[in-house]
């Protein structure tokens, strides 16, 4: 027994073992000066809205109106989604005429306090619920803000189920989102976390995924709108929607 308690002893008396545990030693304390001396945080602390998103003021949404407010009432699916800052509401637009494809729309909005969660895409909730992914687009709108023209990426996608055929039009339906990272735009789970990363001398850290999607006005079925029209009725959403989530909801990202 003290013969072999004396061979494990010499593993760690090994120059090899004595290195690595040197050089482990000094890295631990240099990402501690790092963190002491420059201001790095690995962790970052909960940055709260300005105001919760389901006080989103009605009024200045106009043209649009507010038809119904959903709520997930399965405490699994918001175990998964990660957060309890949502609104998930159907949205009238009232300057398009009462049976036009893009005047209906539902309106999927999520804020993470703490963004240590992977974000969620459509692409993969979508597919997790029985449709398949026929085409991904990336679109830029341009949004004008006070005179300054903004450009905003985001992506289009088009799905139908999997147990219908997907060549017939009245099966397909169109899902369009985009990111809110920090105060940056982006329009990919991968574009986010790098953005997320980039950001080791904040103390705080957020992200937000605004998603949304056509409506047959008469059934409330998701719908495939012709595309550019669908993306004008998109452009139209976002002029009026992102200026009152950055005024009153968002952070203050350059407090």
């Amino acid at each position: 027994m003290k013969q072999q308690t004396k061979h494990n002893m010499g593993i760690y008396l090994q120059p090899a073992f004595l290195i690595c545990a040197a050089v482990l030693a000094l890295s631990g304390r240099g990402m501690s000066i790092a963190i002491e001396r420059f201001g790095i945080y690995l962790k970052k602390e909960p940055l709260l809205l300005k105001k919760p998103l389901d006080l989103l003021d009605e009024k200045g949404l106009a043209p649009y109106r507010i038809v119904e407010k959903k709520k997930i009432e399965n405490k699994e699916i918001i175990e998964n989604l990660g957060t309890e800052d949502y609104i998930q509401w159907i949205l009238e637009d009232t300057s398009e005429s009462a049976n036009n494809n893009v005047r209906c729309c539902l309106l999927f909005i999520t804020y993470y306090l703490l963004p240590d969660r992977v974000p969620h895409e459509p692409e993969e909730c979508f597919a997790g619920t029985g449709n398949q992914r026929l085409d991904t687009v990336s679109l830029t709108f341009k949004i004008n803000q006070a005179g300054v023209e903004k450009k905003i990426p985001a992506k289009h996608l088009v799905f139908a189920s999997t147990n219908s055929n997907y060549m017939d039009s009245d099966t397909r339906f169109s899902v369009f989102y985009l990111f809110n990272v920090n105060n940056t735009y982006t329009n990919s789970r991968e574009k986010t976390i790098i953005f997320l990363r980039k950001n080791i001398f904040g103390k705080h850290s957020y992200y937000s995924k605004v998603e949304w999607y056509f409506l047959d006005p008469a059934s409330g079925a998701k719908i495939y709108p012709k595309e550019e029209e669908a993306i004008t009725a998109s452009q139209r959403l976002l002029s009026v929607l992102l200026p009152v989530l950055e005024k009153e909801h968002w952070p203050d990202w350059n407090k």
